[in-house]
């Protein structure tokens, strides 16, 4: 694994991590993933046989992340057509999984338009699933596409706001490959800036409860050969005041009408932080990630997950629903709050960076005005 002080600008480009992928053995198609709940100790892939394995690996959090849920949503549908299960029952399933995650909702429509318009025109269901899975793999492909445009956007808006380089930046939560169909979201603007040689640090926060940087992110850093440092979330105040963080970059699983950004818990205190200190808040998503039917952050439904993610630390080898099985923290009977997400409101957020462009100031009108270009754009 590379040394965490490696050099910055250092170009080490690790293997693809096979996040997710279709196959088709002779014994019928199958989705497998990576499973994000066994990193960083063990690479091991989840193959999903049905959408209601998908659904369990989902509420498991063994894929995570806006974009690939997104992905994984659509080709959830695609394999219930392709196995012959009731597709719209797979559909509510998969859409319900998670709640706060637009993406998901939108790639299951998507697919499920996709198996519904060609069951229409041709009544054979063979052609539907595979409509569905031409879909699938589309957002696929547009989700890496999009990538990529996010990280040239979100470099060009560090180099405007902070000439000359030697960024030290604080992320949060995971926002990598492991989130998308390609390198990422906020993640991918870090690396980009890491590959320029503009990246002087990257300051992970460990987020709790489920540890996502200090598992997964601090892992994609290590792989890539970035300058990072691993923090306790509760340190990142003393961080801001000691004048060691340039710029915060996060992601988002959904962004309301108004500019609201809902991502992992911990996003907002993070925001506070950065207006107090006068750092530029970054969000990093797809335009997928806006909801126009979500008004403001109030309407924004906010999953509450279990306790015990937070009354114990659970293992790689621990189940991660429906009952803990980790270390406990508390004694037995404590009662926890978690929340697996906040909300950030508009005008803590410096800017929004997406494929299409960046967004700054945030206002309702010039979400509005992204989203309308962005659905003029013919997908590539």
């Amino acid at each position: 694994m590379a040394d965490q002080q490696a050099r910055p600008g250092e170009d080490k480009r690790p293997s693809e991590i096979p996040v997710i992928r279709w196959e088709e053995p002779p014994e019928g198609p199958v989705l497998i993933l990576l499973d994000q709940t066994r990193l960083p100790s063990e690479e091991v892939e989840l193959v999903c046989t049905d959408a209601s394995v998908l659904v369990e690996a989902i509420r498991s959090l063994a894929v995570r992340g806006a974009p690939v849920l997104g992905i994984a949503g659509a080709y959830g549908v695609a394999l219930a057509a392709a196995r012959g299960f009731d597709v719209d029952e797979a559909a509510e399933a998969l859409e319900s999984a998670r709640p706060t995650a637009v993406n998901l909702s939108v790639g299951v429509h998507r697919a499920l338009a996709a198996y519904r318009d060609a069951l229409t025109a041709t009544g054979d269901p063979t052609a539907a699933a595979t409509a569905a899975l031409a879909a699938a793999q589309a957002l696929h492909r547009e989700d890496a596409e999009a990538s990529a445009r996010m990280a040239v956007h979100g470099l060009a808006l560090l180099d405007e706001l902070m000439p000359g380089g030697g960024h030290r930046v604080l992320t949060h939560c995971n926002t990598g490959a492991l989130v998308s169909g390609g390198e990422g979201t906020a993640f991918a603007v870090a690396l980009a800036a890491h590959r320029v040689g503009r990246l002087r640090r990257l300051w992970v926060d460990e987020t709790r409860p489920l540890l996502q940087g200090a598992r997964l992110t601090a892992w994609e850093a290590a792989r890539s050969g970035m300058a990072y440092t691993l923090l306790t979330d509760s340190a990142a105040g003393s961080l801001f005041a000691a004048g060691e963080v340039d710029a915060v970059l996060i992601g988002a699983d959904r962004i309301a009408a108004d500019g609201s950004v809902a991502n992992k818990v911990g996003s907002y205190p993070l925001a506070v932080l950065a207006r107090y200190h006068h750092v530029p808040f970054i969000v990093v998503a797809p335009v997928t990630t806006i909801d126009p039917d979500t008004p403001d952050g109030a309407s924004i439904e906010v999953e509450q997950r279990p306790g015990f993610e937070v009354t114990e630390i659970l293992t790689p080898q621990a189940s991660a629903v429906g009952g803990g099985g980790g270390v406990p923290l508390a004694p037995l009977g404590t009662q926890a709050y978690n929340p697996a997400f906040d909300v950030t409101p508009p005008e803590l957020v410096t800017a929004i960076v997406t494929e299409e462009g960046t967004v700054s100031p945030v206002t309702p009108e010039a979400l509005a005005a992204l989203c309308t270009r962005a659905r003029a754009t013919p997908a590539a």
